[in-house]
């Protein structure tokens, strides 16, 4: 233990990991969701995190092989981890609007769904999500 407490905290391996499912909303607190449901993301992405952190400014660095332990579906929409500095080599914060990992977190899950690549995404689903309703009407219509 000696070890760890002498080690800087501006080494990147002692800086706080976050998992996507950390964020899903798809995820309950036994699979991993460390946020509240209602603040929750639907599916982010490593890649997605490590954009609103670095945004921000924050010093980040994505590791695209790494795995949540409690994830099941090994795909690679699952896959990565993204890794955050909070904290300078003195021991200060680096930001101090994120003192804590759970602070990255809530503004990490509030940023991602305001990003282009959602926002373009929600655009062109909405037609789809329209054509699909009509069909499901038709479908009624044919039990009756």
């Amino acid at each position: 233990m000696a070890c760890a407490a002498a080690r800087s905290p501006a080494d990147q391996d002692r800086f706080i990991c976050i998992y996507p499912a950390y964020l899903n909303n798809k995820k309950t607190i036994a699979e991993g969701r460390r946020i509240p449901i209602s603040k929750a993301v639907e599916n982010p992405t490593a890649t997605e995190i490590q954009d609103v952190c670095a945004a921000v400014g924050l010093n980040v660095f994505l590791e695209k092989n790494k795995m949540y332990s409690r994830e099941w579906n090994r795909d690679l929409q699952y896959r990565g981890r993204v890794r955050v500095q909070l904290k300078q080599e003195d021991g200060s914060l680096c930001l101090v609007q994120f003192p804590s990992r759970k602070s990255v977190m809530l503004y990490a899950a509030e940023m991602i769904p305001k990003l282009k690549t959602r926002t373009q995404k929600t655009g062109g689903g909405d037609q789809s999500l329209q054509q699909g309703e009509g069909s499901k009407k038709g479908k009624g219509k044919k039990k009756k």
